[in-house]
């Protein structure tokens, strides 16, 4: 009876270890460097093919492969909850590594920038977050901080939090942000009443709110482009 082959027994070069070390990252296809993070596959098929069948249950999109959580992994035969974890902890990393490099852009001169500044943060996330860019009076990033977590149609948002942590970094102004995981960018009732309660609350402390910026996947709504602040 015909065996197929494991990838211990595949030519050297094809072994997605062995390819990376003697060709480098970049020759390996997403499927060979997920197969280097669950090491194994099952009794049918290789850790490639499996990983080519997890890439495909998402249309081969990362980004939607980093909002699932383990449960979700875990329906995949011959993944386990170590391999599920390896998994989410790599795109996590890749994540962080994107809000590292929006990290270098500290002066926010329109809406473009906070978006560009907030999208690593945000885009790829399953469930809700809001977060405050600090700004000083040339409009270079102090600080940011997320205010609040939530699932996945909201969060509750604590101005008073907002306003200590403002007030603590000496900030001249503020720009709000948060995400919207169903995709729609339209601002709806409760984000236009939260953000005009930060408004009106951090005008009495001399601050100002120059934007409020939601994202929805690839695309962004800007409160002041928009003429809603």
């Amino acid at each position: 009876m015909y065996k197929k082959p494991s990838i211990k027994e595949w030519a050297v070069e094809d072994r997605p270890r062995e390819k990376l070390l003697t060709k480098g990252t970049r020759s390996l296809s997403e499927a060979e460097l997920l197969a280097i993070l669950i090491g194994s596959g099952n009794s049918k098929e290789s850790a490639v093919e499996l990983s080519r069948r997890i890439l495909m249950a998402v249309n081969n999109d990362l980004s939607a492969l980093s909002k699932k959580d383990a449960s979700y992994l875990l329906k995949f035969r011959g993944i386990g909850e170590a391999k599920a974890v390896n998994i989410m902890a790599a795109l996590e990393l890749g994540r962080r590594r994107k809000e590292n490099g929006a990290a270098v852009k500290t002066v926010i001169t329109n809406s473009n920038d906070a978006a560009k500044y907030f999208r690593p943060l945000l885009e790829d996330l399953p469930h809700e977050e809001f977060w405050v860019l600090l700004l000083n009076r040339s409009n270079t990033v102090i600080d940011k901080f997320m205010v609040s977590q939530g699932g996945v149609t909201g969060t509750v948002i604590d101005v008073k939090l907002i306003l200590k942590f403002a007030l603590e970094k000496l900030a001249c102004s503020l720009i709000l942000c948060h995400n919207h995981p169903s995709g729609n960018v339209l601002a709806s009732e409760a984000d236009k009443k939260v953000t005009q309660k930060i408004k009106d609350a951090a005008e009495m402390m001399e601050i100002s709110v120059l934007d409020h910026v939601i994202i929805a996947h690839d695309q962004y709504l800007s409160f002041a482009d928009e003429g809603l602040l």
